[in-house]
């Protein structure tokens, strides 16, 4: 084997294992999500009755994405939240107010997120 081609499966291999090793960790947060998160229960299960209502409802490409988008970015943003208030609870569960303004931080992304999403779908479909 020459050496471009040595260096070329070494980092092809490189290249597989951190992808299927990122996979298995994001899975593995989903999974945690799905099961300890009542929100993020909700958002997911919203999320399987909203994409085939953009792609029934979006007039082309554009709007479909548009819907769908800001329909994913809500439970985006409540895994972040989620991630924000796990890392808070895991070195302290007495309250402190930095925490406490963190969470409220981290739901008011929610909040925005969930905003813009009424704003698009009602933009989208009220034309």
């Amino acid at each position: 084997m020459t050496a471009r081609r040595h260096w070329r499966a070494k980092l092809l291999g490189l290249i597989r294992r951190r992808t299927l090793g990122s996979l298995g960790h994001s899975l593995r947060g989903l999974r945690y999500v799905a099961r300890h998160e009542e929100a993020v229960r909700v958002e997911l299960a919203l999320l399987a009755v909203l994409i085939p209502a953009a792609v029934w409802w979006g007039d082309g490409a554009i709007e479909q994405l548009l819907l769908i988008g800001s329909a994913v970015l809500v439970v985006l943003v409540e895994l972040l939240n989620t991630a924000i208030e796990l890392t808070l609870d895991r070195y302290s569960r007495s309250h402190h107010p930095l925490a406490g303004a963190a969470k409220d931080v981290g739901s008011a992304a929610v909040l925005v997120a969930m905003l813009l999403f009424l704003l698009v779908w009602a933009v989208v479909l009220g034309r």
